[in-house]
């Protein structure tokens, strides 16, 4: 038999409820030309595992809901997304990504900060994508953590995983899927590991990222695509 909830289960429930309900809320200022809803990504982004209570994370399940409550309610013209990302899980970064994608709402990203790893994809799947020039975005090979078995089933996940991205990245930006993947494998530049790190000047001029700009370019382009339909 399924244990019962207790009055301490509610409660958590019920703060999880409201730091959503907090964190999702819409822009809407008086004088404002248009009505737009602010989605941030910070922190690790959780997937499939919890992660200790320590670190600031973006829960993939609360922004799945949210992203479908976005596309389907009539009173949002846009969506800006504010990227401050380490990364974390790739299939939930990934499935994000797609999601916003594919959503009809007008979509604008920036980056501040960092926008890295599976934060490339997420900054790349809006229509339009800006980058403060003090950000950086780091690009690297897939990794897993935990128990890997040395097979070649292995060999074969991961490859088939990083194809994934790099042509999820490729297909929503200007990069090509080569250079993107050169990127990715480029040694010496990474203490310890395998990749690169491009700064808000370098992403723009690698094709990675749209513009150079802030929130007010982003904003400004986000009320052009509105008004264009």
């Amino acid at each position: 038999m399924p244990e019962a909830f207790t009055a301490a289960d509610e409660e958590e429930i019920t703060r999880e409820q409201q730091e959503a309900s907090e964190r999702f809320r819409d822009v809407e200022i008086g004088g404002a030309k248009h009505l737009i809803h602010c989605l941030s990504v910070i922190g690790q982004i959780e997937g499939h595992y919890i992660l200790p209570p320590q670190n600031k994370t973006t829960k993939y399940e609360h922004i799945m809901p949210a992203l479908v409550a976005i596309e389907q309610d009539r009173s949002i013209e846009g969506l800006i997304i504010i990227i401050n990302t380490v990364g974390g899980d790739v299939e939930a970064g990934l499935a994000l990504a797609e999601l916003i994608s594919s959503m009809k709402t007008p979509t604008v990203s920036i980056v501040v900060g960092g926008g890295h790893s599976i934060g490339v994809p997420l900054a790349v799947s809006a229509r339009r994508s800006f980058i403060v020039r003090s950000a950086t975005m780091t690009i690297h090979p897939v990794r897993l953590t935990g128990l890997v078995l040395g097979v070649p089933q292995t060999l074969s996940y991961f490859e088939k995983m990083q194809e994934r991205i790099v042509r999820f990245v490729a297909d929503n930006s200007k990069m090509s899927p080569e250079r993107f993947k050169e990127l990715m494998l480029r040694t010496g530049e990474l203490v310890m590991d395998v990749g690169s790190v491009l700064t808000g000047e370098d992403a723009v001029a690698e094709g990675l990222i749209d513009a150079v700009g802030g929130l007010s370019e982003a904003i400004d382009c986000l009320y052009k695509m509105i008004e264009e339909g």
